[in-house]
């Protein structure tokens, strides 16, 4: 199997919605908690096990007519970076 089919492990990951989502979709998004960004977007932030993970999350935001604006795979030395600033 080339390099390029091997299946990611599990990660976190931060998508940009452009709408602000109401708290009452949050059962929605399973583990991912809700930021609301002052701007009116959400911020989606938790963890994918695998690509298939991930895509049936941007169906659920394409279900819901939601702008998608990113998608970011927070790599764990960010995270360990991000807490050691805090």
């Amino acid at each position: 199997m080339p390099a390029s089919a091997v299946e990611p492990e599990p990660g976190n990951y931060e998508i940009c919605i452009l709408e602000s989502i109401s708290d009452r979709w949050l059962e929605w998004f399973g583990e991912f908690t809700l930021t609301h960004i002052p701007s009116g977007k959400t911020l989606l932030t938790g963890p994918i096990a695998d690509q298939s993970a991930l895509h049936g999350l941007l169906a659920r935001i394409r279900d819901l007519n939601l702008t998608l604006i990113s998608v970011n795979r927070i790599e764990r030395s960010e995270t360990n970076k991000k807490d050691d600033e805090t």
